[in-house]
């Protein structure tokens, strides 16, 4: 019997991803094993990701393994998947998301983030979350976190920051969710599109029936509708990892998909968001359709405001 493989990152929180999917996957009777791989992303810890330059820094050494059959499948974080793929590959699952909001961790208990009086350094590699923090927390200091996140813990805990600032979902698995002091509220700190869901990756010529009993294992139909949705409005937006665009589609009263997206100057200065609503079948209409509005109402202007100033950074790098 063939022994379907699975392209992970190294990390312990990648490996823990890869781990939950070949376990559901062998409860179904397809065995499996991990095949780890370093990506651009993990290589290069020193640099910001928003200077590395080059989409996919997390994903292209995976893909690459996807092309030349060294791997079958592909685990990654959907936050970590560029807003288009290439057509060699397709996206065949959606595992139920976590929850999606971020946090701040920290050893100090008493740690207070909304107290303006007291200053604190927080550890982050997120352009998303350090806008953010300059927008809703201007006294507060961040400084560039990198790697997993048991190395940015021993950072904190060796006097680099006072605290970190994470995705719950992540922070969850690893069992670090006693550390957390603070919680953001979803509807002011929108997360990243697909934050806190796995997205499965495959190469576009697999076999159906192999699909289809992949997705019958590890696809979560809601979550997927939802990440559809997300990543259409990212798609318009044309963003990545290194571009602050957030956006968090919601399912309410049955039939009915809310979605919640925008997009942040880097010093956090110019906020642009809207709500909007449609019926779930119109998910990706949705998505689109709200990212033309963000594009539309000055969102093109910051977009290239925020890319010239990347681009001088991956040139000074």
């Amino acid at each position: 019997m063939h022994i379907l493989k699975i392209g992970s990152r190294k990390s312990d929180l990648a490996t823990w991803q890869a781990r939950t999917v070949s376990e559901s996957l062998k409860k179904q009777g397809i065995n499996s094993e991990i095949v780890q791989i370093e990506t651009r992303g993990d290589r290069i810890q020193n640099t910001p990701i928003a200077a590395i330059g080059g989409r996919g820094v997390f994903t292209e050494a995976i893909e690459k393994q996807l092309l030349n059959g060294g791997i079958d499948i592909a685990v990654h974080s959907a936050k970590d998947m560029p807003s288009q793929i290439d057509e060699k590959f397709t996206l065949i699952a959606f595992t139920k998301r976590e929850k999606s909001h971020d946090v701040i961790i920290s050893n100090n208990t008493n740690l207070n983030i909304e107290n303006k009086e007291h200053k604190i350094t927080i550890g982050t590699s997120s352009v998303r979350r350090i806008a953010m923090l300059n927008h809703y927390y201007p006294h507060t200091h961040t400084v560039e976190m990198r790697g997993n996140l048991q190395t940015r813990v021993k950072k904190m805990e060796a006097g680099q920051c006072d605290a970190l600032m994470l995705a719950y979902a992540g922070v969850k698995r690893m069992g670090y969710d006693s550390l957390v002091v603070h919680t953001f509220p979803e509807d002011r700190f929108t997360p990243a599109v697909g934050q806190g869901a796995l997205a499965i990756e495959a190469p576009a010529t697999m076999d159906e029936d192999l699909k289809q009993r992949i997705r019958a294992c590890l696809n979560h139909d809601e979550t997927e509708s939802l990440l559809l949705t997300e990543r259409a409005f990212l798609r318009e937006l044309q963003g990545g990892c290194s571009i602050p665009v957030f956006a968090l589609a919601q399912a309410i009263d049955g039939d009915t998909l809310r979605l919640t997206g925008g997009l942040i100057s880097l010093d956090g200065t110019q906020v642009i968001r809207r709500t909007d609503t449609a019926p779930t079948c119109d998910g990706v209409h949705l998505g689109r359709s709200l990212g033309r509005y963000i594009l539309d109402n000055k969102g093109s202007e910051l977009l290239h405001e925020i890319r010239t100033i990347q681009s001088k950074q991956q040139n000074t790098a």
